[in-house]
């Protein structure tokens, strides 16, 4: 039953994945705003099929703040505030993603000690990111600085988490944060260094991968997937 659940609203969140790309594509405002809104509380509803295993709550809240970022991003358009609380409804998400990763913790050597350079290749790419933006970012420098610093924290806990009792969830959780970053990147290139085609379908979809690949390997610790 678990699985034709999870087989069941997956469909439906990459079906309104999909359908919210080709609204983005096609420049159809109103199915973009109600798709959008759609898309988290489906990636809630896959994983209330899961026990309420270690690190269920931070998981569940970040997707939550990540919903309530998706809403206000909707409306960046109309006023920067709504980007401002967008963002920090992200790094709110991040940080609970954080906790989330530290709490998959489950001994064995980290993967940040066997293979250190982790440790300089995250850092270097967040400082090189901002460097970049930086001359443009004017009132938002401290405030993307800061989400920087986090993302790039959340990403290197996701790899000291991959060695999880289960492999498979740790190449999930380290993908998953990866996309994270990816998308948040293009993002950050396309509003404040200079705009580039299709850069609406490209954010949304490294996106939806990023949510759903931390989701499925949560999921797939219950060996149900």
């Amino acid at each position: 039953m678990l699985r034709v659940a999870h087989k069941k609203l997956s469909i439906v969140f990459w079906s309104l994945a999909f359908l919210d790309i080709f609204s983005i594509l096609a420049g159809f405002t109103i199915p973009h705003y109600i798709l959008k809104s759609l898309l988290l509380p489906a990636l809630m509803l896959l994983l209330r099929t899961a026990d309420d295993q270690a690190g269920y709550r931070y998981l569940l809240a970040g997707l939550v703040f990540s919903w309530m970022g998706d809403v206000l991003l909707l409306f960046d358009g109309r006023h920067e505030l709504f980007f401002i609380l967008g963002l920090a409804s992200f790094l709110i998400t991040h940080i609970f993603y954080t906790l989330f990763f530290l709490r998959k913790r489950t001994g064995g050597r980290s993967m940040l000690l066997r293979q250190p350079y982790w440790l300089l290749l995250v850092p270097g790419y967040g400082f090189a990111l901002v460097w970049l933006l930086f001359p443009y970012l004017k009132d938002m420098k401290i405030p993307v600085l800061a989400y920087a610093l986090v993302i790039s924290t959340m990403l290197l806990c996701s790899i000291h988490a991959f060695s999880t009792k289960n492999r498979r969830s740790g190449f999930y959780y380290v993908f998953g944060a990866l996309s994270f970053v990816a998308s948040d990147s293009l993002l950050a290139l396309n509003k404040f260094y200079h705009p580039f085609a299709y850069a609406g379908t490209a954010i949304m979809f490294t996106y939806c991968l990023a949510q759903f690949l931390i989701v499925w390997g949560f999921l797939s610790e219950r060996k149900s997937i």
